[in-house]
């Protein structure tokens, strides 16, 4: 594939992912409280309405100082992955790897999104439905906004733990509570993706490191053949 069409490719898997995010967004902070769920399939998938202040699958960083901090790092991050993106193409990058990277950039950049905008377009979803642009202004300010979760796969939820299972058996057990989004999702398969065929993304590297392998291999051979050799009378 030709560097445009890369340039295309990573446009358009950008857009597409930025505009299901935001819809989906949208859709359940416009038509839900927080807190609600929509069943999807019995005790398995639920549309689950819920905002955080932190990363990716729920996790927080508390404290309004720690949300600015994650936005900054946020939109540093995202220039970083462009630069990334951009010079790559120009080298050459395999076109599966300018996918994934493009997967890593659109839903960083739809989580930045949240954080910048929605607290100044949006009011409070406590309790009530939330309004586009309310007369009474948003529930936050600039970069201070809430990221909106939604997608939640409890595969096992609220199972009991066997008894003889030591400190922890009797115990009720949970397993994936993580209530994401469509850009956590993007975020997660790009890296998945890269680390399942990075062989494939970066066979250069692996030349490399196997020349290193051999250079030391050689080099530990030399001293041992430098050693048995019999000493000089």
């Amino acid at each position: 594939m030709t560097n445009k069409k890369k340039y295309i490719l990573a446009i358009i898997t950008v857009a597409i992912i930025l505009l299901l995010d935001q819809a989906l967004k949208f859709a359940v902070k416009l038509h839900m409280f927080a807190g609600q769920e929509i069943i999807i399939i019995p005790n398995f998938f639920k549309i689950h309405f819920t905002e955080n202040a932190g990363m990716a699958f729920g996790m927080e960083l508390g404290g309004m100082n720690g949300k600015l901090f994650l936005s900054f790092f946020r939109i540093f991050a995202i220039i970083g992955i462009i630069y990334f993106l951009l010079s790559g193409i120009k080298k050459g990058f395999h076109t599966g790897l300018v996918f994934c990277i493009s997967l890593i950039l659109a839903g960083a950049i739809g989580n930045m999104i949240d954080c910048a905008f929605y607290g100044m377009i949006f009011n409070n979803s406590y309790h009530e439905l939330a309004q586009l642009f309310p007369k009474e202004g948003g529930y936050s300010s600039f970069l201070k906004g809430n990221v909106v979760d939604m997608l939640y796969f409890p595969i096992i939820n609220n199972a009991v733990l066997p008894k003889w299972i030591p400190l922890i058996g009797g115990s009720e057990f949970s397993f994936f509570n993580a209530i994401f989004n469509i850009a956590d999702s993007s975020i997660t398969i790009g890296v998945i993706l890269i680390l399942i065929f990075q062989r494939k993304f970066f066979p250069h590297e692996e030349e490399v490191i196997q020349e290193f392998v051999d250079e030391v291999k050689d080099n530990i051979g030399e001293q041992e053949s430098a050693e048995d050799a019999p000493a000089a009378v």
